[in-house]
């Protein structure tokens, strides 16, 4: 799974999906909405202990 940051509205599986909100889609679909630019992935920041 894979967090995008929607660049526009769009539904996807019966879900309203808000333009500037971040949601977790699988990685082959938020590859698809990258190339489409639909939306944007999202780089997880790493975490420091």
């Amino acid at each position: 799974m894979t967090k995008v940051k929607m660049l526009v509205q769009s539904t996807y599986n019966k879900e309203l999906l808000r333009a500037g909100k971040v949601y977790e889609v699988n990685n082959e679909t938020a590859h698809r909405w990258q190339v489409s630019r639909i939306a944007e992935i999202v780089e997880e920041e790493k975490q420091q202990d």
